[in-house]
């Protein structure tokens, strides 16, 4: 923008003078303050920058995107099998209807993240913050929620046999939908009874 002004003629006495002169600084101080953002088209790395990105659909099976920074990002459908999500800020970040089985999510932020009918069988949440996320319908058969920050989640429907609860002890019995039913203590789901099957094709 600067580069217009630029070219535009200054002539003595030029009454729009003073406001092309601010103008043209404050394009300046914009571009040298404005955060850097890492383009949607980058590569799956550990940190990558996808903050609003869509990529709804994308093949990332068994991918580590360690660190990134997913912040409102689009993942509907994405095939995300096996990948490695461990620390990623991934605040508002839509995993509606997502492929997520075997995904390690440990230590990430995912404060008000939408997993609408997501399958994350066997899925690591292992110190997770999920305060205020959306698991409306997700399969989280097996998975292990151990330490995860659950305040003001919406399990609603979600399926939780044999998942690991908050406290890295108690495991969610068969009937445990919605919510976590413990079994006895000498109980375990990996056990008794026989797991859900981690794989549905």
């Amino acid at each position: 923008m600067s580069t217009l002004f630029a070219a535009s003629p200054v002539v003595a006495g030029d009454p729009l003078r003073p406001a092309r002169a601010f103008l043209t600084a404050l394009c300046v101080l914009w571009t040298a303050t404005a955060p850097a953002h890492g383009a949607c088209t980058d590569l799956a790395a550990p940190g990558v920058d996808w903050r609003r990105c869509r990529l709804d659909g994308a093949a990332l099976e068994g991918v580590d995107l360690s660190g990134a920074r997913i912040t409102d990002a689009w993942f509907q459908r994405a095939q995300l099998r096996g990948a490695r999500l461990v620390g990623v800020d991934g605040r508002r970040a839509r995993f509606i209807s997502a492929d997520l089985r075997g995904v390690i999510f440990d230590r990430s932020d995912l404060v008000g993240a939408d997993f609408t009918n997501a399958d994350l069988r066997g899925a690591s949440l292992k110190q997770t913050d999920l305060r205020r996320a959306r698991l409306f319908r997700a399969d989280l058969r097996d998975a292990d929620l151990t330490g995860a920050n659950l305040e003001g989640a919406d399990l609603l429907h979600a399926e939780l046999a044999g998942a690991r609860w908050i406290d890295g002890t108690s495991i969610c019995a068969p009937d445990s939908i919605g919510r976590c039913h413990p079994l006895p203590p000498s109980g375990d789901a990996r056990t008794t009874p026989p797991p859900s099957p981690l794989v549905r094709d």
